[in-house]
């Protein structure tokens, strides 16, 4: 049997930075899985959309598609936009078999990508005792993901750093710059910022721009095209294609 199409859903920015790192993601996945046939298609600001890859791949022939939400948490893309758009593309292409993956968080893998992006930034083993974190996400107004925000920081608390806060760009606060100065306010010697997104844009740079304006010590990158978000969006590709219990034979 043929492996079902990976349509990665991303949201799209006006920003280039954005679409080159999804395109750079997609391009790794394919490295990871030779043979996998990967699309890529944004909700909006960027082409190809959804709508017309979907269209694009019935037309060629393609029986079935797993859409993953180039997302991190459950909130409103996930919840309704994209489901709205994969029930519309289903009602005009009744042959394509469509499934809808899951979100990619809460993961180990995310944690560990996150590692390796301080990592790069310059915070070693040693300095996690006497440093703060602030684990800067773009917010929603969705409870649930705020809530998996908030619990993500609290196991981060276990790994050793000195203390770890949450904060937004958008929606809810607290905002970078009030995380870094609470830490500031209690004491925290050093302080990193880790950017709990994946691509570049707006609100990646609001964050930026709040590390800065507070002192933080460390910034560390997006999470972008690392080899483990790419072994996450495969995990999430088969847990959506294969029944639970099933054998993964294709």
């Amino acid at each position: 049997m043929p492996r079902p199409v990976l349509l990665v859903i991303a949201h799209g920015s006006r920003d280039p930075r954005h679409a080159a790192t999804v395109h750079a993601l997609t391009e790794r996945v394919r490295a990871e899985r030779p043979g996998l046939r990967v699309q890529t298609a944004f909700l909006e600001f960027n082409a190809p959309s959804v709508p017309r890859v979907l269209e694009c791949l019935a037309a060629e022939g393609a029986d079935e598609v797993v859409a993953l939400p180039l997302l991190l948490t459950r909130a409103f893309h996930a919840k309704t936009d994209i489901p709205s758009v994969l029930r519309e593309a289903r009602a005009r292409l009744p042959r394509l078999r469509i499934r809808q993956a899951g979100v990619l968080g809460p993961s180990p893998l995310l944690g560990v990508t996150l590692a390796r992006r301080l990592r790069e930034a310059g915070v070693r083993p040693g300095d996690l005792p006497r440093t703060g974190l602030v684990l800067a996400s773009a917010g929603s107004t969705d409870p649930e993901a705020i809530a998996v925000i908030a619990e993500i920081a609290r196991e981060l608390r276990h790994t050793g750093w000195c203390a770890v806060r949450p904060a937004f760009a958008s929606a809810p606060l607290p905002r970078t710059e009030d995380a870094v100065r609470a830490l500031r306010a209690d004491g925290v010697e050093r302080v990193a910022v880790a950017p709990y997104v994946i691509a570049p844009g707006r609100l990646p740079d609001r964050i930026a721009a709040g590390a800065e304006a507070a002192g933080a010590d460390v910034l560390a990158d997006v999470l972008g095209p690392a080899p483990e978000l790419a072994r996450l969006l495969l995990t999430r590709y088969d847990e959506a294609r294969v029944p639970v219990g099933a054998s993964l034979s294709a």
